[in-house]
């Protein structure tokens, strides 16, 4: 064997290179991915639960309807995402809104958009509020 074909000189960046792109890239890909999906998760669980909580706290619908957007808005804001529109429903269960022994029920649902790909994925959640069996009558 002649001492040039035995040399292997070089042969560390090509395969630093193949590794790179072979391994690296879909690594960085899952990574980000699952860090997107996770957030969209926390932000959807959280903006549910304070949107309830918000409209269930209120005097009136129409205030509980704005304050239900906006704690939405807020939870989302906090996890560095915006509330796409017209995903939220607010709806009342079990009697009249805001009536005592009834229910607020809030339900979000929306695609995840994946970075690198322009896949979606969807994501939802429901929050269900039970209005104080001791509250006064709301008004309408």
């Amino acid at each position: 064997m002649s001492p040039r074909i035995a040399d292997d000189t070089g042969s560390a960046i090509v395969e630093f290179v193949v590794l790179g792109l072979g391994l690296l890239v879909p690594l960085v890909f899952a990574v980000q991915a699952a860090m997107a999906l996770h957030a969209a998760a926390l932000a959807t669980g959280h903006s549910v639960r304070e949107a309830a909580r918000a409209f269930g706290s209120s005097a009136t619908v129409t205030e509980g309807r704005y304050r239900a957007d906006v704690a939405a808005r807020l939870a989302f804001a906090d996890h560095g995402l915006d509330l796409p529109p017209g995903t939220m429903r607010v709806a009342c269960a079990d009697g009249p809104c805001l009536s005592p022994g009834s229910a607020v029920v809030v339900t979000l649902e929306w695609d995840v958009p994946l970075p690198w790909l322009g896949w979606a994925v969807p994501v939802a959640a429901e929050q269900r509020v039970p209005i104080d069996d001791y509250r006064g009558d709301a008004q309408p």
